[in-house]
């Protein structure tokens, strides 16, 4: 069974022992993020464990009636999640979004302490209102009582497990994305910490970390009789599981994942990679790294399109995408409308347009937009393939993506690459399914599950050529709009 707690909902789902979703199992419930005008994103700890216990109550009354008992429950939740708690396990800040941008000033008071492509070059994160430290700092100095009542510093699938078995355990695929990680010591970075108002005794014990939990505290013993007795691992990040779940297990494969926001991101077996200064490296678990780029705008420009411009259906939509040649718009434009990660990270970019006129359509505006975020991916497909080498593979995942095949063939135009459309219906959820079944030994090869793959978009010559103009005269406008601080 797996319990995927994502950026807009909380989804479990079963799996059999070959990694194949199960149907009529499982729920879904949406929520969303609350935000303020001072660039705070964040969520209510108590709704989300609300809701994952709704989910998992759903999925066992399912379970129960086929006679079933799952054999393990993997999880994993969206990366960099950051809240406090207390001695008594209550939570003591509401739970940090990695786009929350109120810690931007706490980000310059680290690069004053900090050699920052330093810092960069041990924990593979930037600097950045993303990770925990400036989210620290920041909680210390505009969250005193907060932060004085917090006795641990948590993601929250340390929190739910400590809500269910008593034990904050935390994996060393979550730590590894909290900008507090070494990755070549996979160990706490003492710098970092340094640098902070925080130590170890504040954070999940390195010795504990990954360790199954097996016994359920009441009421959820009672609750769930099915899910006690058995291995619950800890939460891996979410990307890895997708990386995972769309079969992008080696370096040579990139993973593109478009959803709310976005990612490419690629799997190294190594014990260290040269992170190029533009991207980030987390980790799988002890053994693999992640190497990869992340945009905080992927879908969300889309939806932001749809809900603002007038424009018709969606099978309209997109015979008109289909038809149009690259750039015939005249438009330009920065999609940085949540500020941006990689390359540029810096949170307090802005969205641009440039080249309007009295002819301009909408559909003009929405092509232009999704252009311009295949544009932010060619950017890190690059960096990427500097590091890792042009990759034989690259399987594209997530609904926002794949709603869209004009979308898609942008993307392999811009990468002037064959893009394979990753055909699993949850990839991330499968991912999971995949690392718990080779924790507990039922897999020992996670190539030999394969992922399933549907149409493939391959680059045209004609259409890259195009989008290397359009990328250029990006550049140009953003060294206009966004000179160096």
């Amino acid at each position: 069974m797996t319990l995927d707690v994502g950026t807009s909902s909380v989804r479990t789902l079963l799996f059999d022992a070959q990694g194949r979703q199960q149907d009529g199992f499982g729920e879904q419930i949406p929520y969303q993020v609350v935000t303020t005008p001072d660039g705070g994103v964040e969520v209510s700890a108590d709704q989300l464990l609300d809701l994952s216990a709704r989910c998992l109550t759903k999925i066992h009354e399912q379970v129960k009636a086929a006679g079933l008992r799952p054999a393990a429950v993997g999880m994993c939740t969206f990366w960099h999640s950051f809240l406090g708690a207390d001695r008594q396990s209550r939570p003591t800040t509401p739970i940090l979004h990695l786009f929350d941008t109120r810690s931007d000033q706490q980000v310059k008071q680290l690069e004053a302490k900090l050699d920052a492509r330093q810092a960069h070059a041990r924990t593979g994160c930037r600097l950045h209102t993303s990770y925990w430290p400036a989210k620290l700092l920041w909680l210390y100095q505009n969250r005193a009582d907060a932060f004085a009542a917090t006795d641990r510093w948590i993601s929250f699938g340390e929190l739910l497990f400590l809500k269910l078995f008593g034990v904050a355990t935390a994996s060393t695929s979550m730590a590894s994305g909290s900008g507090l990680w070494n990755q070549a010591r996979n160990d706490y970075d003492e710098l970092i910490l340094n640098a902070l108002p925080v130590d170890r005794l504040h954070l999940a014990p390195w010795g504990e970390m990954d360790l199954p939990q097996t016994r359920l505290l009441e009421p959820y013993r009672s609750l769930w009789p099915a899910f006690d007795g058995i291995p619950w691992f800890p939460a891996w990040g979410d990307g890895a599981s997708n990386n995972i779940g769309s079969g992008c297990l080696t370096r040579d494969a990139f993973a593109l994942m478009v959803g709310t926001s976005g990612a490419m991101r690629s799997i190294v077996a190594a014990k260290s990679v040269e992170i190029p200064d533009g991207l980030w490296c987390y980790r799988v678990d002890r053994s693999r790294l992640l190497l990869g780029g992340a945009l905080s705008n992927g879908g969300d420009v889309y939806a932001w399109m749809r809900r603002v411009l007038v424009l018709p259906d969606a099978e309209t939509l997109e015979q008109q995408l289909a038809s149009m040649p690259p750039g015939g718009h005249g438009l330009l434009l920065l999609p940085f409308f949540a500020g941006e990660r990689s390359p540029y990270w810096r949170a307090d970019l802005r969205a641009a347009i440039t080249g309007l006129s009295l002819s301009t359509r909408a559909i003009d505006i929405l092509q232009a937009s999704l252009e311009s975020v295949a544009l932010r991916f060619r950017e890190i497909f690059d960096l990427m393939s500097a590091s890792l080498g042009r990759p034989t593979k690259l399987i594209a995942s997530g609904g926002a993506l794949l709603r869209s095949p004009a979308w898609t063939q942008m993307m392999a135009d811009s990468l002037d690459a064959a893009i394979e459309t990753c055909v699993e219906p949850e990839a991330t959820s499968r991912g999971v399914a995949l690392l718990t079944l080779e924790r507990i030994g039922a897999l020992d090869n996670l190539a030999a599950a394969g992922a399933g793959t549907g149409p493939c978009h391959a680059g045209r010559p004609e259409a890259h050529r195009i989008y290397d103009e359009l990328l250029a005269r990006q550049r140009h406008l953003y060294n206009q709009l966004f000179p160096e601080n």
